[in-house]
C-alpha cells in the first residue's frame, strides 16, 4: 500500500491496540481515522459512515486523510463481501453437511467463532467459507458429517519422494540448493466485460519472478499480450509486468505473460549446538523491528511467545518452537487482508488462518525473541494440475544466515529421517515460485488508486482513470509446466 496510507494504518493500529506509542507530530489529535477503524473493526457501519460522511463535508480536509476515509468506506465495502451469509443461509449451508443439525450446536459453533462471522449494525453475518472451515477447526463437527470432508491439499503438504530427494542431494553434496526444477508459466488478468467504460484504458500488473541466486535462476520472458509491457527492475520486492489496454463494449478485457525459469529446492543441514546468538547486527535490525500494523509486538503476542519458549536460550530451538505453535494453528481459508487492521493479532486470537496470516503470526514471533525474519510469497504447483496461492517466509540464524521457512506445510510428524521432518524449518521445495520479498511494497510503474490486495501481491492489480477494480470485477490464472531435465518450451 502507499507509504502515506500506511502511515494512517499505523495510527489505527496504534491506538486501537495500544501496543505502541505514537511518535509523529504531524499526525492530529483530532484525525478521525482511528475512531472509523475502531468502529468498522466493532461493526458499527452506520456508525463509521456517519463519521466518514461529517469528516469529508468539513473545509479544509487534507487529500491524504480524504483518501484515508474513502478507504475505510471501501473497506466495508470488502468486509461485507466476505461476509454475505445470514444465519439462516448458514444453517441450510452447514446442513448440506450435517442434515440433523441441532441449534445447540449452531448457536455454539457461533459463539466460540468457530463458525467466523461478525455482528455488523446489530446483524449476524456469516463469512463466506465459515462453513468449509468449521470442519478443520472443529472435530466435534467433524464427527457430525454425514458425508466425508473433501480436501485440496497439494502434493507437497506430505512427506514424499521429492523430500528424500532434496534431502540427499544436500547430505551429498554440501550445497543447500538442490532438486532443481525448470518451468514454463503463463499467467494472465481477465477483467469482466463492461467493467469500465468502452475506449478507457486499463492497467494490469501482473506477478513476475525477481532472480534470485540459488534459487530462482535463468528467467527468460517469452511474450506477452498486449505486446507492449514493462517488467519492473529486479530490484523491486514486489516484482510485476505492467500491461495496458483500452477496453472493448461487450468484451473482456485480458492480459497474458509467457516466460520460463529454473527453481532450485533449498535445504540447509543445521546443527542445532552450533547456531549461535545474534550478537551485533545493525544490518538486520528491520527484520528484528515492529512493522505495524502488521508486525506489532502486542501483550498479547508476548504472553503467549513467553508460554510458548519458557527458558529456552537457543535461537534455533526457539524458533521450533514457535514454529511448532503455529503449525498447530490449524489452516483456513481466509478473508481479503486488505480488510483485517492487523493480521498477526488475527491469526493469534483466532481459532484458524492461512499461510500469510501464520506466516505474518510466525515472523512477529520470531522478531519478538531476537531472530530475525522477512516475507516471501508466490505461487505454488506440481507436476500434474494442482496450483495455488503460498505465503512462506526466511529467518537468519547464525553462523548460517539466511535459511527458508515455511510454516503452513509445517512439520511433517512421524518423518522417519529429522531432516524431513523439520524440511520446512531451514528449506524449501522447488515447487514454488517467489513474486514477492517484502509485504505492502509499491510496484514500478506505481499504481494510482489503491490496492485490492494492499499485503500481498499473487494475483496482480487493476485500475482504470475511475479507481481499483476490485477482486469482484476481474479473474486471474496461473498455469506451470514442469519441462523435460534441460528441457526449453521453445
Amino acid at each position: 500500500m502507499p507509504r502515506t496510507r500506511r502511515r494512517h494504518v499505523l495510527l489505527a493500529a496504534v491506538l486501537a491496540l495500544g501496543a505502541i506509542a505514537a511518535t509523529d507530530a504531524a499526525i492530529s489529535s483530532t484525525d478521525p481515522l482511528p475512531a472509523v477503524v475502531a468502529d468498522i473493526d466493532a461493526g458499527d457501519f452506520r456508525g463509521a459512515t456517519s463519521q466518514i460522511d461529517a469528516a469529508l463535508a468539513k473545509p479544509g480536509l487534507d487529500d491524504r486523510t480524504r483518501a484515508d476515509l474513502e478507504f475505510q468506506r471501501e473497506r466495508m465495502r470488502r468486509i461485507r463481501l466476505d461476509f454475505t451469509l445470514s444465519a439462516d443461509q448458514a444453517r441450510a449451508k452447514l446442513r448440506e453437511s450435517i442434515p440433523d443439525l441441532r441449534e445447540d450446536e449452531f448457536q455454539r459453533w457461533t459463539k466460540a467463532n468457530l463458525l467466523e462471522h461478525m455482528v455488523i449494525d446489530g446483524t449476524p453475518w456469516y463469512f463466506n467459507r465459515s462453513v468449509s472451515n468449521l470442519f478443520r477447526v472443529s472435530p466435534e463437527a467433524m464427527a457430525r458429517r454425514a458425508t466425508p470432508f473433501p480436501r485440496n491439499d497439494g502434493p507437497m503438504e506430505n512427506a514424499n519422494a521429492y523430500h528424500d530427494e532434496a534431502v540427499a542431494e544436500a547430505k551429498r553434496t554440501g550445497k543447500s540448493s538442490v532438486a532443481p526444477r525448470r518451468i514454463h508459466v503463463t499467467q494472465s488478468i481477465t477483467v469482466n466485460a463492461d467493467a469500465v467504460p468502452a475506449g478507457a484504458t486499463v492497467r494490469a500488473w501482473i506477478p513476475y519472478p525477481r532472480a534470485l541466486p540459488g534459487r530462482q535462476e535463468d528467467i527468460r520472458f517469452l511474450s506477452s499480450a498486449p505486446a507492449k509491457h514493462e517488467i519492473a527492475p529486479e530490484s523491486t520486492l514486489q516484482r510485476t509486468v505492467y500491461l495496458e489496454k483500452p477496453a472493448v463494449a461487450g468484451q473482456p478485457t485480458t492480459f497474458k505473460i509467457d516466460y520460463e525459469l529454473t527453481i532450485f529446492g533449498e535445504h540447509h543441514v543445521i546443527d542445532p549446538a552450533k547456531v549461535t546468538p545474534l550478537g551485533d547486527r545493525p544490518d538486520l535490525a528491520p527484520y528484528l523491528a515492529q512493522r505495524p500494523p502488521h508486525i506489532v509486538f502486542t501483550d498479547e503476542m508476548r504472553a503467549f511467545s513467553k508460554k510458548v519458549v519458557g527458558d529456552e536460550k537457543n535461537p534455533y530451538r526457539i524458533a521450533q518452537k514457535l514454529f511448532q505453535a503455529v503449525d498447530d494453528i490449524p489452516w483456513g481459508g481466509a478473508r481479503e487482508y486488505s480488510t483485517i487492521t492487523n493480521i498477526s493479532d488475527y491469526a493469534l486470537r483466532g481459532n484458524h488462518a492461512d499461510c500469510g496470516q501464520q506466516t505474518l503470526l510466525l515472523m512477529t514471533l520470531l522478531r519478538l525473541n531476537g531472530i530475525p525474519s522477512r516475507w516471501q510469497s508466490g505461487m505454488v504447483y506440481s507436476d500434474g494440475t494442482y496450483d495455488n496461492l503460498h505465503d512462506w517466509g526466511a529467518l537468519y540464524l547464525a553462523p548460517y544466515g539466511w535459511v527458508p521457512m515455511d510454516v503452513t506445510t509445517g512439520q511433517f510428524k512421524g518423518a522417519r529421517d529429522p531432516e524431513v521432518e523439520w524440511f520446512y524449518l531451514g528449506g524449501l521445495d522447488a515447487y514454488r515460485i517467489a513474486f514477492n520479498d517484502d509485504i505492502s511494497t509499491d510496484f514500478v510503474p506505481a499504481k494510482q488508486h489503491v490496492r485490492s490486495e494492499t499485503v500481498d501481491s499473487q494475483r496482480g492489480e487493476v485500475e482504470w482513470a475511475g479507481g481499483n477494480l476490485y477482486f469482484d470485477q476481474w479473474d486471474y490464472s496461473f498455469a506451470a509446466k514442469v519441462l523435460p531435465a534441460g528441457g526449453t518450451s521453445r
